[in-house]
């Protein structure tokens, strides 16, 4: 089993969308009157699994559109939020091509929730055999504001119900491959569907915590993100996050983590 931790281009956001802020602007996140010292760039991750049952593609990234025309593949409200940055070779297009995979032969595609810029990139792998998302996710995205519609539109996405498991906040998510290798794990809280992903390496259990928190001071520091659909919900799983912190865990890897380098985890 390896694991490929990648960055797909980067994302300039608020810092209180990383990291939650009380104060008087109602909305800090938006980073909306607000100045420049209050802005970070942050990396969007993907991650490759080489899982012995089929190769695993978690999140798509940015799409190539975004360097040319950014406004119109954001929309005027997301604009106005955050800003992409994708550098040549950064691409989920570029970076399957140097790894000698063709989108048609990952297996499956997840989607850990369908926030822009976890699934900017679909279209790029669309043809990937199996796209999956949890059925909570793919139906509150389909009914709330705050998602890019267009960046799934007529693109078949698989859904998976939550069942009963060991592990996360609410014991829920989903046994994949029914192996205990790999658990799709319910962490709401910044989306209603989000999970996460536990994979059962060789030394222990690697946690792929999306964005339940920003960066692994967010939950040393029990800081949420900005924006959150429950925040209740979005602490109790920060708050799982914090616990699974013991023998058998290898790493926690939050997607937007700057301390995060792109790395192999696995076999040789």
């Amino acid at each position: 089993m390896k694991v490929h931790i990648w960055h797909t281009g980067r994302v300039c956001i608020d810092q209180a969308l990383a990291f939650r802020e009380k104060g008087l602007h109602p909305i800090p996140y938006s980073g909306w009157l607000r100045g420049e010292n209050k802005k970070m760039w942050v990396p969007v991750s993907t991650y490759l699994i080489e899982h012995p049952k089929g190769l695993i593609l978690v999140d798509t990234g940015w799409n190539e559109e975004i360097r040319i025309n950014q406004k119109k593949h954001l929309g005027r409200l997301a604009y106005s939020m955050f800003r992409g940055e994708l550098p040549v070779g950064e691409s989920i297009v570029d970076k399957l091509n140097n790894f000698g995979v063709k989108s048609s032969e990952i297996d499956y595609v997840f989607l850990t929730h369908l926030h822009s810029d976890h699934v900017s990139g679909l279209s790029h792998v669309q043809d990937a055999k199996k796209i999956f998302t949890s059925e909570l996710e793919l139906k509150s995205a389909n009914k709330k504001v705050g998602y890019i519609k267009s960046m799934w539109e007529g693109i078949l996405i698989d859904t998976f119900i939550l069942e009963d498991i060991p592990y996360g906040p609410f014991n829920k998510g989903l046994d994949f491959f029914g192996d205990g290798t790999l658990f799709l794990v319910h962490t709401p809280g910044h989306s209603e569907g989000m999970f996460s992903l536990l994979v059962k390496m060789n030394e222990g259990w690697l946690l792929l915590a999306s964005d339940v928190g920003y960066a692994k001071k967010s939950w040393e520091q029990m800081i949420l993100p900005g924006v959150t659909s429950n925040k209740i919900h979005a602490k109790k799983s920060l708050e799982w996050i914090q616990n699974f912190q013991r023998k058998d865990c290898i790493q926690v890897i939050a997607n937007h983590d700057s301390e995060i380098t792109p790395f192999t985890i696995g076999e040789s």
